[in-house]
């Protein structure tokens, strides 16, 4: 299928990065321009994006940009009161920072010169873009796809802020029941969140419409970056290797426990975090079970992050409790992210929900087994590690308690202490296979469908 597609978003990497919003952005536009359709990206342009753009010219009380990043078409819509700030996110008046973003992309359509087959809107972000396109737009027509990255973000609003001057508004409550209700095609980012959202645990407004869409509504796992996360050429580590060289990995490992000031130790297991410390991520649940692992059996941890007060407290108690086993390090080192991943040897995610993640595939491909959280993304990408017939790719658990992440945390400790079954459990790991190309086969099938209803909905407005 050839195609045009305007894949719209509020991030995307490297032109700007606040969490794995961008990695998407950044990645499944390029895989899907691989596969020869004519993908281009737009975003606001915030001032913190350093890029050479040439001025395509003004749209409504703004202007439009035109830059490319590895090969995709950048349209960079500036409007600098609302995006000529400090911060992408976390104002007062985001949501009507991202109703500006949509009016004055709508606006400058004409300037592309160029006309997509379908809108791609991701995230609540952009959600009231297809709210703009009234009857005879150019865009009126064009397929509309809906992506659900993370329904904890909605962009809710009350009356106050529906009686802007825009009519469909009215009707919903936040911006991203606008964007799925204006969509030919709603997906989100794994098969097993797509299940959770529609049994309603997340929102149950958003479920019940969604589960009105039957086939219309589908989970994608999103991809990895292979060139990105490679441990055979990743900078980051002290030393590289691939599945034939794992001996190398204990060199890495080392690396961590000088680098974080832990004894050096290879026959210690080293229990690895990245990741935001949030109430979602569970860094309390995972606190308490790691608390009562080392109470009982030799381990180190090391964790990486930053959150709000409470949960990064939770890591530092476990720190102060356990000084001579556990290293926390409070912020974002990228370098120190890859260490982990390249030298830890267990990897815990105890995740409440998670839409898809990707610290369990990065850890994969370096040779740390996860032990995750059956939710989300994570249910998809791990499988569960079976002795007795030697397959699985980590170890997983149903409950959301410190009691039953302990218990799968002492099941990989276990398996560790048999060294020959712990190798094949890492290169089997190693050798998943989670690339954009994948996902990007899907979304082809996506586009498809949402032109062909597009085609439909032109026909009975027609009637």
């Amino acid at each position: 299928m050839a195609a045009s597609i305007l894949f719209v978003i509020a991030e995307m990497a490297p032109l700007i990065k606040i969490g794995g919003l961008a990695d998407v952005g950044g990645a499944l536009p390029r895989a899907l321009r691989e596969m020869g359709l004519d993908v281009r990206v737009a975003l606001p342009y915030y001032s913190s994006i350093e890029t050479e753009a040439q001025k395509l010219g003004d749209a409504g009380t703004g202007e439009i940009w035109r830059t490319s990043v590895h090969g995709v078409p950048v349209y960079l819509v500036e409007h600098k009161p609302s995006f000529g700030r400090d911060n992408v996110y976390g104002y007062d008046d985001d949501l009507e920072r991202f109703l500006v973003f949509s009016s004055e992309l709508v606006a400058g359509a004409d300037l592309l010169e160029w006309h997509p087959d379908v809108l791609h809107v991701n995230d609540w972000h952009p959600g009231f873009l297809t709210a703009h396109l009234l009857k005879g737009h150019a865009w009126a027509q064009s397929g509309r796809v809906t992506t659900i990255h993370n329904l904890a973000f909605t962009g809710p609003y009350d009356g106050g802020f529906a009686s802007h001057d825009l009519a469909a508004v009215g009707h919903f409550s936040n911006a991203m029941a606008l964007a799925i209700a204006n969509s030919d095609v709603v997906t989100t980012v794994s098969p097993t969140y797509a299940h959770e959202i529609l049994d309603g645990s997340h929102d149950e407004s958003i479920g019940e419409f969604l589960r009105s869409m039957g086939s219309s509504f589908n989970g994608i796992l999103n991809g990895l970056d292979g060139e990105l996360f490679d441990p055979e050429t990743d900078g980051s580590l002290a030393v590289n290797y691939t599945v034939e060289t794992l001996d190398r990995r204990a060199q890495n490992k080392a690396a961590l426990q000088n680098e974080v000031g832990l004894p050096i130790d290879q026959d210690v297991p080293l229990v690895g975090m990245v990741s935001r410390l949030f109430w979602q991520k569970g860094i309390d649940i995972a606190a308490g079970a790691l608390d009562a692992v080392m109470q009982h059996r030799a381990a180190q941890v090391v964790i990486l992050g930053q959150g709000d007060e409470e949960n990064e407290g939770h890591a530092k108690e476990l720190e102060r409790r356990h000084p001579d086993q556990v290293a926390v390090r409070i912020g974002y080192d990228e370098a120190l992210g890859q260490l982990i991943y390249g030298g830890c040897d267990i990897f815990l995610m105890p995740s409440r929900y998670e839409p898809c993640g990707v610290g369990q595939m990065i850890a994969m491909r370096y040779g740390a087994i996860p032990v995750v959280r059956r939710t989300g993304g994570l249910a998809d990408s791990v499988s569960q590690y079976d002795a007795s017939r030697d397959i699985g790719t980590g170890f997983i658990f149903d409950e959301a308690t410190a009691t039953a992440t302990r218990m799968a945390v002492d099941s990989a400790l276990d398996v560790y202490g048999d060294r020959d079954s712990w190798r094949r459990l890492q290169q089997r790991a190693m050798r998943q296979e989670f690339s954009w190309a994948s996902t990007a086969a899907a979304y082809r099938d996506v586009y498809s469908e949402a032109i062909a209803l597009s085609e439909k909905r032109s026909a009975e407005v027609k009637r």
